[in-house]
């Protein structure tokens, strides 16, 4: 660590964490109410919208902790306002707990989501951004204040980096793109048009250039790589990723009564999606092949890891489901549960990960840690993933064929005929759950042992 003020990166880091459990605790619940749809007090569709959104918050509050080390490092200069970013970490901590609170609340009392002020107080029920408008002016709030203290970080010292520009870049078009959901209108068609900006050209815009940023960044910082040469092709895939994510957005406009064009923009465009994706995957395999002085191998094995489950989630899962002639029967089945799982596991849970996992040891002024817990819960998460999307995606089949084509009811299919998906499913999230478990052990233990015991102590096996 270069400079005192990244080390507000781990406060970001902490929460980003212990959220992380969180959602996918859940999100076990969730797995277990397809099997028994009342074992838990609180009804699906609340275990639900606490799963999503804290997959979302804990993820942005990761990469704004990966921001607050990046920027000073690539400014060379302590953070204009350590004060600011606390009181920013702070404010949206009691923001987010207060979201949270009244989600459960809601849950054991529905009719205490009242309209207060012309909105509802707990939950305005628009699904992915339910957070209620007292909240959407909250997280505004400290996402500008986030936006202030990088953007005065980098203008006082006058050192601009295409790094820092790009991540800077993406942040301000994830800000910008929150505000399509921070209004109505009347027409149905045209309310889901607004929305799927938010929910499109978040994951699949804004969040991939931040991507990109950062995959440079600890490509470079890692295998000391020549600035100069990832730069270039960081701008070449965010370019790629803009130019496909952007246009894309017309999948999601087949069947919501939007221009019979929409058909053609997002079929063409979402199939070139997958490009850009699969060049960050190159440019991880060249940048690794051509340095072979590495300085965290542990970080560079999941940035690595990121790249490609970026490429396989976020970019063939998708493809198989989103061009027109396979989404008109596909369309809001598992299918597309199962693509979300893969996406955000590759695209941004690695990313998140990979950046602990680079900058935590340097904040705690380590060179050298324990990397085997690390090791052990990649794979956990990662096998657990793969056939949790695998159960997902064979429900979907199954579901396409006997809803869309056979004509079954929904619920006759997911009772009778996915049942062994949904039991397959939540074993293959208990897995998942213990390797998020060893994460977050590792996570509070980096650095704070001394290798040499870590290394050879006989219970780390079973840690």
């Amino acid at each position: 660590m270069k400079y005192k003020s990244q080390k507000i990166a781990q406060n970001f880091y902490t929460f980003a964490v212990l959220l992380f459990l969180v959602q996918v605790l859940v999100g076990i619940i969730a797995a277990l109410q397809f099997i028994w749809p009342d074992f838990f007090p609180l009804k699906f569709n609340i275990i639900r919208d606490l799963h999503i959104n804290a997959l979302v918050v804990w993820l942005l509050m990761g990469l704004m902790g990966a921001t607050y080390y990046v920027v000073p490092e690539e400014s060379q200069s302590e953070l204009w306002s350590i004060g600011l970013a606390k009181f920013q970490f702070w404010a949206t901590v009691v923001a987010v707990t207060a979201v949270v609170l009244g989600y459960i609340w809601m849950g054991f009392n529905p009719q205490a989501n009242k309209f207060v002020a012309g909105t509802l107080l707990l939950n305005e029920g628009r699904e992915y951004i339910e957070a209620p408008r007292w909240a959407d002016w909250l997280i505004a709030l400290s996402v500008i204040l986030f936006l202030v203290n990088n953007f005065m970080t980098m203008y006082k010292t006058k050192r601009w980096t295409g790094i820092q520009g790009t991540l800077l870049g993406g942040l301000t078009f994830l800000a910008l793109m929150y505000l399509p959901g921070m209004f109505y209108t009347k027409s149905m068609v045209k309310d889901q048009f607004w929305w799927w900006w938010v929910v499109h050209l978040w994951v699949e815009g804004a969040w991939e250039v931040i991507a990109g940023a950062l995959l440079a960044f600890m490509l470079m910082k890692v295998t000391n790589a020549e600035r100069h040469v990832l730069e270039r092709w960081m701008y070449l895939e965010v370019a790629l990723v803009l130019f496909t994510g952007i246009l894309g957005t017309g999948h999601h406009y087949y069947w919501i009564g939007t221009p019979k064009y929409w058909l053609w923009i997002g079929g063409i465009f979402s199939s070139l999606e997958p490009v850009p994706l699969l060049l960050m995957v190159w440019d991880a395999f060249r940048t690794t092949r051509t340095h072979r002085v590495v300085s965290n191998r542990l970080g560079l094995f999941y940035a690595t890891a990121h790249a490609i489950f970026n490429f396989v989630g976020a970019g063939l899962w998708g493809v198989i489901h989103t061009i027109p002639q396979a989404n008109k029967w596909t369309h809001g089945t598992q299918i597309t549960t199962a693509h979300g799982h893969l996406a955000f596991y590759g695209a941004y849970v690695l990313l998140v990960i990979s950046m602990v996992y680079i900058t935590l040891p340097l904040i705690r002024g380590k060179t050298e840690f324990n990397t085997s817990r690390g090791y052990r819960s990649f794979w956990w998460m990662t096998i657990s993933m793969v056939f949790i999307v695998l159960s997902l995606t064979a429900a979907g089949m199954v579901q396409t064929y006997m809803e869309r084509l056979v004509g079954l009811d929904y619920v006759t299919v997911k009772a009778n005929y996915n049942l062994w998906f949904w039991v397959l499913r939540a074993i293959f999230g208990l897995g998942f759950l213990y390797g998020v478990w060893l994460f977050v052990l590792d996570f509070f233990k980096l650095g704070k042992e001394p290798v040499e015991a870590v290394a050879t102590a006989p219970s780390e096996t079973t840690a």
